[in-house]
């Protein structure tokens, strides 16, 4: 007898309604269909609430797996097609994973604030840089500069001008309306695996200035949540696995 299941294989592909499960939710409904349903419903609910579009719930959901801080292959793949299945282009797929890919500034925006006051503490001063910067300069035009910048803009102005060169790319790009780029900072921010707080809320501010509503914020909070599937998602396949091991050994024996 094997763990896999009783009776029937799990489907290789899961329909669009399974959200953010792979596999593992087959199995998990055999091995316990009262947990497994009140899970799915509550995971899959941003898929069925109506309240954002099908295509802008598949690309945050590549934002939190392709981010920085996450950077699932499994996941990132099977949302890249449910999001082309909806509709979502390649520019627009590939503006996610560039949003993915400048969230690691935040390792700045921690740690120069840090450098500047041990620096202090410790009598020692930076040396001080004159330079133009018109990528931040844009990027004050745009209404996007960030004060946590302001450190390592002093530090480091010529390395800071080329990051904001890579955000302003961004804002600028017409490829989402403000609302979606604030939606999904959002999504980037609040995720489980950044929880960055003053990003989370400068976003929230940004996206209720960009006319989102209360709904679709909530909503985008609901499908980070929905992420923590991912435990069930690498596990069961894994104690499926070896408990199938451990039944052939034993038979061996």
């Amino acid at each position: 007898m094997s763990y896999v299941g009783s009776g029937s294989s799990a489907p290789s592909d899961l329909p669009q309604e399974a959200g953010p499960w792979n596999k593992a939710l087959s199995l998990l409904r055999e091995w316990d269909p009262l947990w497994a349903n009140a899970a799915e419903k509550m995971t899959t609910n941003p898929w069925t609430s109506g309240v954002l579009p099908r295509k802008f719930v598949e690309l945050v959901c590549v934002a939190l797996n392709v981010a920085c801080t996450s950077l699932n292959p499994e996941a990132t793949r099977r949302h890249i097609r449910a999001a082309l299945a909806a509709g979502a282009t390649r520019d627009e797929i590939l503006m996610v994973l560039k949003m993915g890919t400048v969230l690691a500034i935040h390792s700045c925006s921690l740690g120069a604030p840090m450098l500047l006051e041990e620096a202090q503490a410790a009598g020692v001063q930076p040396q001080a840089k004159t330079v133009a910067t018109p990528a931040c300069d844009k990027m004050r035009a745009a209404g996007q500069w960030n004060q946590a910048w302001d450190p390592f803009l002093e530090l480091d102005p010529v390395w800071t001008d080329q990051a904001m060169a890579t955000g302003i790319a961004i804002y600028a790009s017409g490829v989402f309306t403000p609302k979606e780029v604030e939606l999904l900072s959002i999504a980037l921010d609040a995720s489980y695996t950044h929880m960055y707080a003053p990003g989370t809320r400068r976003h929230i501010k940004g996206a209720l200035a960009a006319g989102a509503t209360p709904e679709e914020i909530v909503e985008t909070l609901k499908l980070c949540m929905a992420q923590g599937v991912h435990s069930c998602n690498l596990g069961i396949p894994i104690l499926t696995e070896e408990l199938d091991r451990r039944q052939s050994n034993n038979a061996i024996a």
